[in-house]
C-alpha cells in the first residue's frame, strides 16, 4: 500500500462534500476517482496534496515516496520558454552532466593520484548518470512535449503567453518527464486532441508507477485503470477493475439496492399499519404491544433510497420544422492565419439526419469551420450555403453566446422573450437549475454550469441543425450519457467538434478528419474510423499527390515522377540502413570504451585514460550527429 485515505471528511458550510470516505492505493495501481459534478472529486485530491485540509480524518503516504499533482487551471508565469520550463524538472541531471564534463576537464591536466581520484569519482558519478538515464534525457524531453501535442516550433515559446490549455500541458509534460512514484491527474484530457489523449493512453498504462485520475473519458479510464473510487452522496465506494467494470457492477448494486429498499418500504408501511391496528384497540395490553413493534420499527437500520438517475439533467431536442434533404454545402473552403494555413480548398456536404463528428489535431481548424459555418468568422475563399427551410443551434465550447453580467434567469428569458417565468423555470430545473440558483450570474458559474446554460438554450432553439464545438467537456459521465441519448433521439441533423472518442463512438454515423490541410471522409462511427484511419489515410494522401501531379504533367512525365520518386524513397530507404548500422557500431564502440575506462589496468597510466576518453568523447559527437541526420532522413521518408 502506498497511498491511504482514512475516514476523510470535508464540509464547506452546510454542504457535505465528503463524509466518513476511507480507500487505499497499492503501488503500480492506476486508479479513477469518479463522480459527478460537485461530488468532491478535486477536493478530495487537494486533501490528498496537502493544498485543503480536512474537517476528519488523515492521509497516509508511504516514507520516501514523491508525489507529482496535475490541477485542472495552471497560471505559470515567467520567462521560460516551452521547452526550458519543462528541462527545469531535470536540472540535477543537468548539473550531473555539467559535474562530468568539469571532472573529464580535470582528466586531462592531472597526473598520479589526483588523477586516480578524479577517474574513481568520474566513474561512479557517470554510472549514477546511466542508471538515471541522464544520455537520452533531451529525447525524452522532446517525446514527452511531441506526444502532448507540441511541435519543434513551438518549443521556444514563451510560456507566459500560452493559453490556459497551453500550459496546462505543459504542466502535464513537467510532471511525465519528473516521473514521481505517484502521478495524481485532475482532467488530463481536457486540452488533448486525439492523438495526444492515445499518446497519454499509452505512456499511462506503462507508467512504473502509482496513477490516480480524475477524468470523463471513458475510453481513456477503460484502457488504463484497474481500480475504481467513487464519490456518491458524499460517500466513497472502491470498485475494481476499469471503468465498464464499474458501471456494471454499480448498476447490479443500484438495482439490488433499490429492491432491498422497496422491500423494506413495504415491511415498514405494513408495520405501521399494524401499530395503527393495535393502538386503535384503546387497551393497555394492545397499547403495550403497538409500543413494542414502535421501537423495533425506530431501531430498525433504514435502506436510503438510491439516487434516482431521472433527479439528473434532463435534455429533448425537437426540430421546430423539418429542413430540405441538402442540409450544408461547402466548396472550396480555406483559411490561414498571417503565415499559418489551417486548411485549403476544403469541400464537404451534409445531408438531413446525418450525426457528423469533424475530428483532428489540435489547431488544425475544426473550431474555425464551425465558426465560418455560423457566420462569426471569416473564410479566405469558398462558398457555404445552407439548404432549405435550415435554422442552425451552435453550442461554443467557449460560452461567447453567454453574457457574464446576466443572471441565468435573464439568459434564457432575454434570448425567448416570449417565455413565461413559469416555462423558463421548468427548463432551467430540467438543467439542474433550482430555487435561488437561477440567480446566479454567469461569471459566478464553472465550466460544468455555463454548459448546462448553453444547452438549455440550445433545446429552446428549436433548431434543426445543431453545430456542436466540445460539448462534453465539462460534463460528468451522467451528464453526457443524457446528451448522447438527446442527440440520438434527435429528429435533425448534428455537426459537432468532439475528442471524446466514445461519445463519438455512440452518436457519430459519419466521421470528418481534418489533417494535413485536408479532409478525409469515414462512413462510420469510432470504432470504425480507428478501424480504417491508416488505410484509408495512405490511400487518400497518395491519390490526392498522383491528383495534383497529373494535373502538372503529361502521362510520360507523370510516369517519370512515379519512377523518380520510388527511387527516392528506395535511397532514402537505403540511406536510414546505412546510418542505422553505422550508429549501432558507434553505440557498441562507446560501450568497449567505457568497459576500458574501468579496465584495472589502466588505472595508473594517465595517457591512456586520456586517450580513451578523448574517443569517447568524440564517438559521442559522431553519435549525435548521426542521430540527427537519422532524424532528419526519417522524416524525409515519412513525407512520401
Amino acid at each position: 500500500m502506498i497511498l491511504s485515505c482514512n475516514h476523510i471528511s470535508k464540509s464547506f458550510g452546510e454542504d457535505v462534500i465528503l463524509d466518513d470516505c476511507s480507500f487505499f492505493v497499492n503501488e503500480y495501481e492506476k486508479v479513477a476517482i469518479v463522480g459527478n459534478n460537485g461530488a468532491g472529486k478535486s477536493t478530495l485530491l487537494k486533501i490528498i496534496m496537502n493544498e485543503l485540509s480536512a474537517d476528519n480524518g488523515e492521509v497516509i503516504i508511504s516514507k520516501d515516496t514523491s508525489v507529482g499533482y496535475l490541477a485542472q487551471h495552471q497560471d505559470t508565469e515567467g520567462d521560460n520558454t516551452i521547452y526550458k520550463e519543462v528541462e527545469s524538472v531535470k536540472q540535477y541531471i543537468i548539473d550531473m552532466e555539467n559535474e562530468l564534463r568539469k571532472l573529464e576537464n580535470l582528466m586531462g591536466v592531472l597526473t598520479g593520484d589526483e588523477l586516480h581520484n578524479v577517474i574513481e569519482k568520474h566513474n561512479k558519478l557517470e554510472q549514477k548518470f546511466k542508471d538515471l538515464n541522464g544520455y537520452a534525457y533531451k529525447s525524452e524531453i522532446e517525446g514527452v512535449l511531441k506526444g502532448l501535442g507540441f511541435n519543434e516550433a513551438d518549443f521556444n515559446k514563451p510560456v507566459k503567453n500560452l493559453s490556459g490549455g497551453q500550459k496546462t500541458r505543459v504542466a502535464l509534460c513537467k510532471l511525465l518527464v519528473e516521473k514521481p512514484d505517484i502521478i495524481i491527474l485532475d482532467e488530463p484530457t481536457n486540452h488533448l486532441d486525439l492523438n495526444s489523449i492515445s499518446w497519454l493512453e499509452t505512456y499511462l498504462l506503462n507508467y512504473k508507477g502509482t496513477v490516480i485520475i480524475i477524468a470523463h473519458d471513458r475510453y481513456f479510464l477503460d484502457k488504463i485503470v484497474n481500480k475504481v473510487v467513487e464519490i456518491s452522496n458524499a460517500h466513497c465506494h472502491t470498485y475494481n477493475g476499469n471503468y465498464s467494470d464499474f458501471s456494471m457492477k454499480k448498476a447490479k448494486m443500484r438495482d439490488d439496492l433499490m429492491k432491498a429498499y422497496l422491500k423494506q418500504q413495504n415491511k415498514l408501511k405494513h408495520e405501521q399499519e399494524v401499530i395503527d391496528k393495535l393502538y386503535s384497540y384503546r387497551q393497555e395490553k394492545f397499547y403495550k404491544r403497538a409500543q413494542s413493534r414502535m421501537k423495533q420499527l425506530e431501531n430498525m437500520e433504514k435502506i436510503d433510497k438510491p439516487e434516482e438517475i431521472s433527479a439528473k439533467m434532463n435534455i429533448t431536442l425537437t426540430p421546430k420544422i423539418s429542413s430540405g434533404n441538402d442540409v450544408l454545402s461547402v466548396e472550396g473552403l480555406s483559411k490561414s492565419f498571417d503565415s499559418l494555413t489551417l486548411f485549403s480548398d476544403i469541400s464537404f456536404e451534409i445531408k438531413r439526419l446525418e450525426h457528423v463528428a469533424l475530428i483532428g489535431d489540435n489547431g488544425t481548424g475544426k473550431t474555425t469551420i464551425l465558426k465560418i459555418i455560423n457566420g462569426l468568422v471569416d473564410a479566405d475563399s469558398g462558398v457555404i450555403k445552407l439548404g432549405t427551410n435550415v435554422k442552425i443551434g451552435y453550442y461554443d465550447q467557449e460560452h461567447h453566446n453567454l453574457s457574464d453580467d446576466n443572471t441565468i434567469f435573464d439568459e434564457i428569458a432575454l434570448a425567448y422573450p416570449d417565455l413565461t417565468n413559469t416555462k423558463i423555470r421548468n427548463t432551467l430545473a430540467a438543467f439542474m437549475f433550482t430555487g435561488d440558483d437561477v440567480f446566479k450570474k454567469i461569471s459566478e458559474l464553472s465550466g460544468g454550469e455555463k454548459g448546462r446554460v448553453s444547452l438549455a438554450k440550445l433545446m429552446l432553439s428549436e433548431a434543426n441543425f445543431i453545430i456542436l464545438d466540445e460539448p462534453t467537456n465539462h460534463l460528468d459521465m451522467t451528464s453526457r450519457e443524457i446528451l448522447e441519448d438527446a442527440l440520438n433521439n434527435y429528429e435533425g441533423t448534428i455537426l459537432y467538434v468532439s475528442h471524446d472518442r466514445y461519445f463519438i463512438n455512440r452518436t457519430a454515423s459519419r466521421i470528418i478528419e481534418l489533417t494535413n490541410h485536408i479532409l478525409i471522409n469515414y462512413l462510420g462511427d469510432f470504432d470504425y474510423y480507428e478501424e480504417k484511419k491508416d488505410e484509408l489515410n495512405k490511400r487518400f494522401v497518395t491519390e490526392t499527390k498522383s491528383s495534383i501531379e497529373k494535373t502538372k504533367t503529361s502521362n510520360k512525365e507523370d510516369f517519370k515522377l512515379r519512377k523518380a520518386r520510388k527511387n527516392e524513397i528506395k535511397k532514402l530507404e537505403n540511406t536510414l540502413k546505412s546510418i542505422e548500422e553505422e550508429i549501432s557500431k558507434k553505440e557498441a564502440l562507446v560501450e568497449s570504451l567505457n568497459d576500458d575506462m574501468n579496465n584495472p589496468d589502466y588505472a595508473t597510466n594517465s595517457a591512456k585514460l586520456s586517450e580513451i576518453h578523448n574517443r569517447i568523447t568524440e564517438t559521442e559527437e559522431s553519435l549525435m550527429e548521426l542521430m540527427a541526420k537519422w532524424e532528419e532522413v526519417s522524416n524525409t521518408l515519412s513525407k512520401y
